[in-house]
C-alpha cells in the first residue's frame, strides 16, 4: 500500500504537474482586482514564489521505503530550462510584433527612449556604489546581485558571475573575501520586489495622473499608425499556422546571442539576440519566396505562455534562495534599487523627453528589462503599440547592465 501511495504521489507531484498547477492558480489570483489593480500575469509568479519558500522547507520527504523529491538541483536545471524557453517565445514574440513598425518609426521618442535606458541604469548603479561605500558589510557581490535583480536583469548578473569568476577567492577593498554565490544571493532577495514593484508601478501611475485611458489610447494608436508595405511578390506559406518565422527568430537570436565581443566579454545572450532577430525578421516579413508574416493571435499566444513559463522558472528557484539568504537591510536595499531607478527614469522621460504616458512606461519596462511589466502594460494599455517603446529601450537598458556589473565586480 505504501509503495502504491509513493507512486501516485510521485505522480502527482511531478514537475509538469507543478508548473502547470502553479500556472492556474496564478491566473486565478491574477485575476483579483481591487480597486482596479491586479496582478494579472504576476499572480503566476507569487504562486511560483510561495511553492519555492515552501520546498525550501521540504525539499524531499518519504513514504514508506520511497523518497519524494520536490526540490533538488536536478530540478533547478529543469526550471532554469522551462525560463530559458519562456524568455526566448516571450521576446521573440515581441521582437515580431514590434519589428513591422520598429524600424520605420525610429524618429526623436526613439533618441529619448534610449537615454531612458542608458539613465535608468546608470541610476541604479550609481544608487548601488553608494550603498557599498555606505554599508561596509555589504560586499559587491551582494549588492551587484541585488541591483540585477531590482532591475531584473539576468543577463546583468550571468555578466557579473562571469567577472567574479575571476577574482572569486581574492580579498575585496573592504577586507572582504570575494563569493561569487552572493550574487545569486542577492539578485532572489530583490528580485521578488523587482518584478511586483514594475508590474503595479505601470497599473498604478495611469491611476494617479488620471489618465483616461480609452481616450490616451486612441490617441496613441492613431500617433502609432504608419503604413506597413506588402510584398511585391506572391509569397508561399511554409506550413498553415506560420510557425516557421518564429522557430527560425529563436533559433538565429540564440546565435546573435552567443556572439561576443573580444576583450570585454559582452553578448546580449538568449533574451537580446532573439529580440533583434524577431525585429529583423518582423521587419522584412519574408526571406526570399518564403513568408514569414504572423497572425497576430499567434504572437500574442507564444507571448502569453513564453511570459507564464519565464515566470514560474524564475519564481520557483527564487523562493527557494528568498529565506536563507534574506535579511531585512537587503530587502530594502533592493526595493530602493528597483525604485529610484524607475521614478527617476519616468520623471525624466516625463518633463525633459515629454513622453506622453505609454510611451514613457513602454520605456520604463525596457529600461528596467521587465518582461512581465510589459505584459502588465499591453493589458492595461489596451494595445502591444507599446511594445515598440520597450523594443527600442531594451536592448540599450541590456548593453549598459552587462557593462555596468562587469565594471563594478571588476574595480570595486
Amino acid at each position: 500500500m505504501a509503495a502504491y501511495l509513493a507512486s501516485i504521489t510521485n505522480s502527482a507531484l511531478s514537475i509538469y504537474f507543478i508548473i502547470f498547477t502553479i500556472g492556474a492558480l496564478g491566473y486565478v489570483i491574477g485575476g483579483v482586482h481591487i480597486k482596479g489593480i491586479s496582478l494579472g500575469t504576476a499572480g503566476v509568479l507569487l504562486v511560483a514564489l510561495i511553492w519555492g519558500i515552501i520546498v525550501s522547507y521540504i525539499p524531499e520527504f518519504r513514504i514508506g521505503d520511497q523518497t519524494i523529491v520536490l526540490y533538488s538541483p536536478a530540478l533547478k536545471a529543469n526550471y532554469s530550462m522551462v525560463s530559458g524557453i519562456g524568455t526566448s517565445l516571450f521576446v521573440t514574440s515581441i521582437g515580431l510584433i514590434a519589428g513591422p513598425k520598429f524600424f520605420r518609426t525610429m524618429n526623436k521618442s526613439s533618441l529619448a527612449y534610449i537615454c531612458n535606458g542608458i539613465i535608468i541604469i546608470l541610476i541604479g548603479t550609481i544608487t548601488s556604489i553608494i550603498f557599498l561605500h555606505i554599508d561596509k558589510n555589504l560586499s559587491p557581490e551582494m549588492v551587484i546581485g541585488l541591483m540585477t535583480g531590482g532591475l531584473t536583469s539576468t543577463p546583468g548578473l550571468a555578466s557579473a558571475k562571469e567577472a567574479a569568476a575571476q577574482i572569486a577567492g581574492t580579498v575585496s577593498a573592504t577586507g572582504a573575501l570575494r563569493d561569487p554565490d552572493q550574487l545569486v544571493a542577492g539578485y532572489g532577495i530583490a528580485y521578488i520586489f523587482g518584478i511586483l514593484g514594475v508590474v503595479l508601478f505601470v497599473q498604478i501611475i495611469p491611476k494617479i495622473l488620471k489618465v483616461n485611458i480609452p481616450e490616451e489610447r486612441e490617441k496613441f494608436i492613431a500617433a502609432s499608425t504608419i503604413t506597413i508595405p506588402s510584398p511585391k511578390r506572391a509569397l508561399k506559406k511554409l506550413d498553415p499556422l506560420t510557425f516557421f518565422p518564429f522557430f527560425l527568430a529563436i533559433s538565429v537570436g540564440c546565435l546573435i546571442g552567443s556572439i561576443k565581443i573580444p576583450g570585454i566579454n559582452f553578448s546580449l545572450g538568449r533574451s537580446g539576440g532573439t529580440l533583434i532577430s524577431g525585429l529583423i525578421i518582423g521587419h522584412y516579413q519574408h526571406i526570399g519566396p518564403i513568408d514569414c508574416r504572423m497572425k497576430k493571435e499567434t504572437l500574442n499566444s507564444f507571448r502569453e505562455l513564453g511570459l507564464v513559463l519565464f515566470l514560474i522558472g524564475c519564481g520557483v528557484p527564487g523562493g527557494v534562495n528568498f529565506i536563507g539568504n534574506v535579511k531585512l537591510s537587503y530587502f530594502i536595499y533592493g526595493a530602493i534599487l528597483t525604485l529610484v531607478p524607475m521614478i527617476a527614469g519616468f520623471l525624466i522621460a516625463k518633463y525633459v523627453f515629454h513622453l506622453e504616458v505609454f510611451n514613457n512606461l513602454g520605456s520604463i519596462t525596457g529600461g528596467m528589462t521587465s518582461t512581465p511589466a510589459l505584459g502588465t502594460l499591453i493589458q492595461t494599455a489596451g494595445t502591444d503599440e507599446v511594445a515598440s517603446a520597450y523594443a527600442t529601450t531594451y536592448p540599450i537598458a541590456l548593453v549598459a547592465i552587462v557593462l555596468a556589473t562587469k565594471l563594478v565586480i571588476l574595480f570595486a
